[in-house]
C-alpha cells in the first residue's frame, strides 16, 4: 500500500489532494466534523469521477445521469468538495467554509434537497446503499421499458464499515444479488477503523465472502493505487452482477501523525497536524485556495457530462417514446387520477360495499394503477395479506425488470429504503406492504422518506387488535401514535371503502409528504353512503353524522372504530342526547386546515375519542376535558369480537363515556 511518502504530484493525485485539503480546512473552520473518509477515499473518488462518472452540474436532474451515493454520510465533505471542484453553482467556496453552520448548504450530512447534485440524504449508516439498490433496480426497469438509448447508467456507492456493519445491508446486499443489478457498484472503504478504534473489536465478518455468497462480484485493491482502482471499477461495469470493489485505505490518509488512526474519524485534525499534511501532500495552497490547473482537471470532468447529456437530449427529442418517458418522469396527471377515483367513490358509495379496509385498497388500487403509468408495488413476503398486486401486475425479476410488482421478501427496512430509491430515481411511483406492527422495522426509511419529502406510499395493514388471533405480537397499539409523532408524514387511517379511495387518491397526488395506510384485517361497514365529488378526507377529518340543533356531545372516531361511534350515536339519540360522529382518517391533514374549519367540525360540546391503540396523539382533538375509548397495554391472542369486549373497546362504552361527559 501507498504510504504518505510515497504521493506523487500526476494530475489526479492533485484532484484528490484538493479533496483533502478542502476537507481538512472546512472540518477545521467548523471545529466540528469527520476528516477522516474524505481524506482515505480521495483516490478512489477521483479515478470514480475522473474516469468513470457521468452527470452534469448544469443539469444535476438529467435523468440518464449516474448516481452517486455517499453511504457513509459522514464523510459528507468529500461530496461537498467534489462539487465544488466541479463547478455546481450553489456549491461556490463560501459553502465549504460555512460547513457545518446555519444556512449552509454543506450540512453535516448530505441532505438531499439542500444542494444539487445530492441523491439522497445519508448518515443513519446502511441507508445510502440500500437506498442506492432502489436506484439501480429503478435504473433496469426504466431501462426495460424505454431501452439503453434513453436509460443507461451505473449507480455508485461508497459504503464504510458501519454501513456493512448494520442489519439493513444483508437485507440490501441479499436482495441486489437476487435481482442481479449490475449496474450497481459499491465501493468499500476497507478502512479496518470505527469510532471505538479498530474493526476487530466488534467485527470478524469477512465481507467479501458475504458479497460473494450473495451473489456479487467481489474484488478487493489498494485504495491508493489508482490503476488498481480503475481497472478494478472498469471490471465492475463489466459485470452482470452487482460489484463489491473492497479499497484497503488508510483513513485520513495524508495526516502523518494521526492517519490510520480512530482519532482522523470524527474530529478536527488541528493546525499543527494540517500543517504536517500539506507538507506531506505537497499542497502549499493556503486554506480554502485551489489551483485553477485542479479546477480544470475537474472541470472536464462537467464539461464531458455536459457533452453526453446534450447528446441525450438529442436521442430523446426524435425518440418514438418520448411523450411516455416524460409521462413517466413527470407529475402525476392529477386530473385524470381525481376523475378515476371520483367515479369508483360514487360507485362505492351507492353500493355500500362490507369489506375490510385492506380489501378496500386492493380496490381502489386497481383504479389508481390502470390510471397511472408508472406505479409500482410490492410487499414485504406479504402479498395476499396486504392486497398490494392488483389485476395484470407482474413480478419484477432479474429475468424481467418490465414487470410493475416487486416481492421485496421478509425485508420491511429494506424495502421502505429501497423505495426511497426507486422515488429518488424517477419514473415511478412505488408503494410497499407489510402489516402495521412492523412498520417499526421500517421506520429509519420512513423517517427519512419524510425528511427528504419524498411521497412514497406505505400500505400498513393489520392495524389493530382486530386481527385477532395472532396476539399481541403482531397487534399494533402504539404505532400509530409514533408515526403521528413524525413530521412530513401522513397517517391515514380510513373507516371503509370510500375514505381508503379517498386515501390513495391524497397519497398519490402528493408531491412532497410520504403516506401510511392504516388498514384493518376486519370487514368494516360503508359509512359514506351519500357520494360527494369533494375528497371529505383531505381535510383530514369532518362531521360524518351530524345532528339537529346543538350539540351535546361531539363523537371522533378514526378506521374500524367509527362504526363503533355510529353506533354508540344511535344509542345517546334513543336515550335524547343529540351527538355528532367526526371520522378522522389524517390528523395531520385536519391540522394544516384553518381555525375556522377546525372548530366548526369539533363543536363546542364535550368530545369522545374512540380509536382501538394508545391515547397519545389525540390531545388536541380532545381538549382537556374529553374522554377516551382505546387501548392502554398490549393486545391478546382471541377472535377480534372477544378482543374489542374485553378490552372495553364498544359502543357502549363511548356511550357511557359521553354521558359521564355531559353529566
Amino acid at each position: 500500500m501507498n504510504t504518505h511518502a510515497e504521493i506523487t504530484n500526476s494530475t489526479e493525485d492533485l484532484m484528490a489532494n484538493a479533496i483533502r485539503a478542502l476537507a481538512m480546512d472546512a472540518v477545521q473552520a467548523a471545529n466540528s466534523g469527520h476528516p477522516g473518509a474524505p481524506m482515505g477515499m480521495a483516490d478512489v473518488a477521483t479515478v470514480l469521477f475522473n474516469r468513470f462518472m457521468t452527470l452534469d452540474p448544469k443539469a444535476d436532474t438529467w435523468p440518464d445521469r449516474d448516481r452517486f451515493v455517499m453511504s457513509a454520510g459522514h464523510g459528507s465533505m468529500l461530496v461537498y468538495a467534489i462539487h465544488h471542484l466541479l463547478g455546481y453553482d450553489d456549491m461556490e467556496m463560501e459553502q465549504i467554509r460555512n460547513f457545518r453552520q446555519w444556512g449552509s448548504r454543506t450540512a453535516g450530512h448530505p441532505e438531499y434537497g439542500h444542494a444539487k447534485g445530492i441523491e439522497t440524504t445519508t448518515g443513519p449508516l446502511g441507508q445510502g446503499i440500500t437506498t442506492a439498490v432502489g436506484m439501480a433496480l429503478a435504473e433496469r426497469m426504466d431501462n426495460a421499458r424505454f431501452g439503453d438509448e434513453l436509460v443507461n447508467h451505473f449507480t455508485y456507492v461508497i459504503a464504510g464499515d458501519g454501513c456493512l456493519m448494520e442489519g439493513i445491508s444483508h437485507e440490501a446486499i441479499d436482495f441486489a444479488g437476487h435481482m442481479g443489478l449490475g449496474r450497481l457498484v459499491v465501493m468499500w472503504d476497507d478502512n479496518a477503523i470505527t469510532i471505538d478504534g479498530s474493526t476487530d473489536v466488534s467485527t470478524s465478518t469477512d465481507q467479501k465472502a458475504r458479497f460473494a455468497a450473495a451473489g456479487w462480484h467481489v474484488q478487493a485493491v489498494d485504495g491508493h493505487d489508482k490503476a488498481a482502482v480503475a481497472a478494478a471499477i472498469e471490471a465492475a461495469r463489466g459485470d452482470a452482477r452487482p460489484s463489491l470493489i473492497a479499497c484497503r485505505t488508510i483513513i485520513g490518509f495524508g495526516a502523518p501523525n494521526k492517519q490510520g488512526t480512530a482519532a482522523t474519524h470524527g474530529a478536527p485534525l488541528g493546525e499543527d497536524e494540517i500543517a504536517a499534511a500539506r507538507e506531506v501532500l505537497g499542497w502549499s495552497h493556503p486554506p480554502f485556495e485551489v489551483p485553477q490547473d485542479v479546477y480544470e482537471a475537474w472541470h472536464a470532468i462537467a464539461r464531458r457530462g455536459q457533452a453526453a447529456r446534450v447528446a441525450w437530449e438529442g436521442r430523446l427529442s426524435t425518440h418514438p417514446e418520448r411523450a411516455a418517458f416524460e409521462a413517466s418522469h413527470g407529475e402525476v396527471d392529477d386530473a385524470r387520477l381525481a376523475a378515476a377515483l371520483t367515479g369508483y367513490r360514487e360507485r362505492m358509495s351507492a353500493e355500500a360495499p362490507r369489506v375490510a379496509t385492506r380489501k378496500a385498497s386492493e380496490m381502489a388500487l386497481e383504479v389508481v394503477n390502470a390510471t397511472l403509468p408508472n406505479s409500482i408495488g410490492g410487499s414485504a413476503d406479504l402479498t395476499g395479506s396486504n392486497n398490494t398486486r392488483t389485476k395484470g401486475m407482474e413480478p419484477v425479476t432479474k429475468g424481467n425488470y418490465g414487470g410493475d410488482y416487486i416481492h421485496y421478501g421478509v425485508r420491511e427496512h429494506g424495502m421502505a429504503a429501497i423505495m426511497n430509491g426507486i422515488a429518488l430515481h424517477g419514473g415511478f411511483k412505488p408503494y410497499g406492504g407489510t402489516f402495521l406492527a412492523f412498520a417499526d422495522y421500517c421506520r429509519p426509511a420512513i423517517r427519512l422518506s419524510a425528511l427528504m419529502q419524498v411521497p412514497v406510499v406505505y400500505v400498513m395493514t393489520h392495524d389493530s387488535i382486530g386481527l385477532g388471533e395472532d396476539g399481541p405480537t403482531h397487534q399494533p397499539v402504539e404505532q400509530v401514535a409514533s408515526l403521528r409523532a413524525m413530521p412530513n408524514l401522513n397517517v391515514f387511517r380510513p373507516a371503509d371503502v370510500v375514505e381508503t379511495a379517498e386515501a390513495w387518491e391524497i397519497a398519490m397526488r402528493d408531491h412532497a409528504t410520504p403516506s401510511v395506510l392504516c388498514l384493518s384485517r376486519q370487514g368494516l361497514p360503508c359509512v359514506r353512503v351519500k357520494h360527494s365529488d369533494a375528497n371529505l378526507s383531505a381535510r383530514g377529518a369532518y362531521v360524518l353524522r351530524d345532528c339537529d340543533g346543538t350539540r351535546d356531545v361531539t363523537l371522533i372516531a378514526t378506521g374500524s372504530e367509527v362504526e363503533i361511534a355510529m353506533t354508540a350515536a344511535d344509542m345517546l339519540e334513543a336515550d335524547g342526547h343529540k351527538a355528532a360522529v367526526v371520522s378522522a382518517p389524517c390528523f395531520e391533514l385536519f391540522a394544516a386546515q384553518d381555525q375556522a374549519y377546525r372548530a366548526e367540525v369539533l363543536g363546542d360540546a364535550p368530545r369522545v375519542g374512540v380509536e382501538a391503540a394508545v391515547r397519545q396523539g389525540w390531545g388536541e382533538m380532545l381538549g382537556c376535558k374529553g374522554a377516551f375509548v382505546g387501548m392502554t397495554g398490549f393486545g391478546a391472542s382471541a377472535p377480534a369480537d372477544a378482543l374489542y369486549h374485553e378490552f372495553g373497546i364498544t359502543a357502549e362504552a363511548v356511550a357511557e363515556a359521553a354521558r359521564g361527559l355531559m353529566g
